[in-house]
């Protein structure tokens, strides 16, 4: 039976709507979906366990350790592992089921994703107008906030590893072939709000990027990690629509700044990161019934 993870970090504005969409639907049951709270200074967990889910509060801060975590008292399968900021669409989940049913070779199967950038300012927007047609999200099992892995799928690792990108190490294990995209299921991701913002996500991102390529290459975990497509901007999508050409000019200035400030040191044992801007929000986006679909370039 399905069974969905959540590793939550002070999200209290936005875990009681994630719930409530999960429950909506007829493949969930509350005890079936493990919340864990992790070092958090909020109404996490208090506000998941009003929905009857299984909670764990954990006082350490950290993704990967939450994830374990909660593995350790999972038994069903599927294994959706969701982020606490994503609500997911009425429907989502027996498609996803369905598309392992469809695609025998799938051991991961992820939905389509939308990013949400109304009322940002116009930097933002040209960035993500730029990212939302990469070619690797249309393969990759990253950025989505969703990631389901059938039994035989969760079985080709162990425990997460203490790496930053989760989502990145869960795509390295395995092949093309091996994945599968729900193109029914539209998951509706919230842009930051602020251009900083988005430069602070950015510098995280290249920051896990990196710690898992350095990992990969010392033999620390296995899986073939994604190369990184410096010009896959220009190539795959400005030289395909023009337009973008406007667009570019921030994108390149968000890339290389964020770019710069990855190098920087990081304290040992950083807290884990969030974009404060979504979450402090007026809550989840509600998720529509007919997400308009994402231009792939």
């Amino acid at each position: 039976m399905l069974t969905v993870v959540i590793a939550a970090h002070n999200e209290e504005s936005v875990i009681g709507a994630c719930l409530d969409a999960l429950l909506a639907q007829p493949e969930t049951a509350a005890d079936r979906i493990i919340v864990c709270a992790n070092g958090c200074t909020d109404r996490t967990a208090e506000t998941a366990a009003t929905r009857g889910v299984r909670v764990i509060d954990r006082r350490q801060a950290g993704k990967p350790g939450a994830l374990n975590a909660a593995d350790e008292i999972a038994t069903g399968y599927p294994r959706v592992y969701l982020d606490a900021d994503i609500a997911v669409p009425a429907g989502a989940l027996a498609a996803i089921l369905a598309r392992f049913d469809a695609e025998p070779a799938a051991r991961a199967v992820v939905p389509r994703r939308r990013i949400e950038t109304t009322g940002r300012p116009w930097p933002v927007r040209a960035y993500f107008s730029i990212n939302e047609r990469l070619p690797a999200f249309r393969t990759g099992l990253f950025g989505r906030g969703l990631i389901a892995l059938s039994e035989t799928g969760r079985a080709r690792f162990g425990a997460f590893p203490d790496v930053i990108s989760d989502d990145l190490f869960v795509d390295a294990q395995f092949t093309d072939d091996e994945k599968a995209v729900a193109d029914d299921v539209v998951i509706v991701v919230e842009a930051p709000r602020t251009t900083g913002s988005l430069v602070n996500r950015l510098v995280r991102v290249r920051r896990g990027n990196a710690q898992m390529r350095a990992a990969a290459s010392d033999q620390e975990i296995a899986g073939a990690v994604r190369r990184s497509d410096r010009w896959a901007w220009l190539r795959d999508v400005v030289a395909r629509e023009p337009r973008l050409i406007v667009a570019a000019v921030p994108y390149v200035a968000i890339t290389l700044t964020a770019a710069l400030r990855a190098r920087r040191s990081v304290a040992a044992g950083a807290a884990w990161s969030q974009d404060r801007t979504t979450r402090d929000a007026a809550g989840l986006a509600a998720p529509a019934a007919d997400p308009p679909a994402l231009a792939e370039g």
